[in-house]
């Protein structure tokens, strides 16, 4: 079965920090590019950053240069360190990977508040 699993979300104060995990299975995680996508409340879902099978990277503009996503093959998960977090980041944060046509994995996401 392919499974996504995310965690470490939580409640953080603005200028904070966290670290989401997201743990696959039930495929070849070496061979796919993977994706975190989150959806604050009310909104529609916001593309937020891939990363390759080759590890090369993208950031959608709102968290160039706060946040880094990275990959550890032998431990099939891949990572979102956020720094420097904002009230607008707070979202629920999905982790995603696209297997083929009309093949779309998410997992269950892991909230993150940003507040004071």
């Amino acid at each position: 079965e392919v499974q996504l699993v995310e965690s470490g979300g939580g409640l953080v104060q603005p200028g904070g920090s966290l670290r989401l995990s997201c743990a696959a299975s039930g495929f070849t995680f070496g061979s796919y590019d993977m994706s975190w996508v989150r959806q604050a409340p009310g909104k529609g879902p916001e593309w937020v950053s891939a990363i390759t099978s080759g590890r090369d990277t993208a950031y959608a503009n709102s968290v160039k240069g706060r946040f880094t996503i990275s990959r550890v093959y032998a431990k099939n998960t891949v990572y979102l360190q956020m720094n420097s977090l904002k009230p607008e980041d707070t979202a629920v944060y999905y982790c995603n990977v696209q297997l083929g046509p009309g093949l779309e994995v998410w997992g269950q996401g892991t909230l993150v508040t940003v507040s004071s």
